[in-house]
């Protein structure tokens, strides 16, 4: 490396970390849109060739975006909330006891139940629950801005995604062929992973929705939010059913809610998000999009297990992205290597 090399690179070393200190608060939400620009690619492209306008695409595209995540969010948080305001001290003192008389009817569960569950620390931590569920509005203020930032920044990489990308094959220091393919593997199996995710999430939610509203309950509220739920692995089902099951046990009968539990263990959790799922993923990959990309869906969905536990909501997207470019990097640097790997 010679000298005029060295020093633009120090040059660009250190614009690199200028502009991350001044971009750090939006990294996340950039490069969620960006992968979220790559999972609606094709999609994009379509409207893109009737509409004959990169803004007017990327305009729908960001509209229909906005609908999926802010409508489902905007319903929770004002229909939702008011629900929960109006649970008061004796409702759930009423509650508490049901569940006591139920907890001491079960053998070797009595004694715990009346050592660690008393009518003073569950109402306490009931209160607790309550105040944070109702200032989750204020709270989610937070997540709305964060997803008001990937709205925007999905706009204007979609304007400018053939830029974008060129951009990022230059930089990559491997030919434009292993460049193209590495990039178009991690679009294929973001676009995998983006429907299969809302079509499952619908699925669930639905299921959940329609039980619930067969007893009187708002199934359309419960069903978005079991929907929302879904997304967090394994427990996430069971923060809806279980207080829901309770409540319709209460207030109903105890045979209804022990239905809407084995339902949702079942059918749910046990059905339709542990067998289901993967064969969704697999439907959508091969027959819906007719994506080629040689990753497993088990792999798929356990990435976006492993990413969530380790991200949070925007795991179910980075953790599918880091999976698929890692395998793309494995194969680039044994195709880079080959020769020096046979020899050994």
């Amino acid at each position: 490396m010679n000298r005029i090399n060295l020093v633009l690179l120090s040059f660009f070393a250190f614009a690199l970390i200028g502009a991350y200190s001044i971009y750090k608060p939006f990294l996340l939400s950039m490069i969620v849109a960006m992968l979220l620009t790559m999972a609606t690619f094709n999609l994009t492209k379509q409207i893109n060739n009737k509409f004959k306008s990169r803004k007017i695409s990327s305009m729908i595209m960001s509209t229909l975006l906005t609908i999926i995540i802010f409508v489902p969010v905007i319903y929770v948080t004002t229909i939702g909330i008011e629900y929960l305001s109006k649970i008061d001290k004796d409702t759930l003192k009423l509650i508490i006891r049901s569940l006591q008389d139920f907890l001491n009817s079960i053998p070797y569960i009595d004694s715990l139940a009346e050592e660690y569950l008393t009518e003073e620390q569950l109402l306490q931590s009931s209160q607790d629950a309550l105040f944070y569920l109702t200032s989750f509005g204020k709270a989610g203020l937070g997540f709305i801005k964060n997803m008001l930032f990937v709205i925007l920044f999905y706009f204007i990489i979609n304007v400018y995604s053939d830029k974008v990308f060129e951009l990022i094959k230059l930089l990559l220091p491997i030919s434009r062929c292993k460049s193209t393919k590495m990039i178009n593997e991690i679009s294929s199996t973001m676009e995998v992973v983006f429907y299969s995710t809302i079509v499952t999430a619908f699925l669930e939610g639905l299921l959940f929705g329609v039980l619930v509203g067969s007893f009187a309950l708002n199934g359309l509220l419960l069903g978005i939010i079991y929907g929302f739920a879904s997304l967090v692995p394994v427990v996430g089902g069971a923060l809806v059913w279980a207080p829901v099951s309770f409540y319709v046990w209460n207030s109903i009968s105890p045979s209804a809610g022990w239905v809407i539990i084995i339902y949702s263990i079942v059918v749910i959790s046990i059905i339709a998000d542990t067998f289901v799922k993967p064969i969704i993923i697999k439907v959508i990959k091969e027959d819906m999009l007719k994506s080629n990309i040689d990753i497993n869906e088990l792999v798929i969905f356990f990435s976006i297990l492993a990413g969530m536990s380790s991200y949070g909501v925007w795991g179910m997207i980075l953790g599918p992205a880091i999976t698929s470019f890692l395998i793309a990097m494995t194969r680039v640097y044994i195709e880079f290597n080959r020769e020096d790997l046979e020899k050994i």
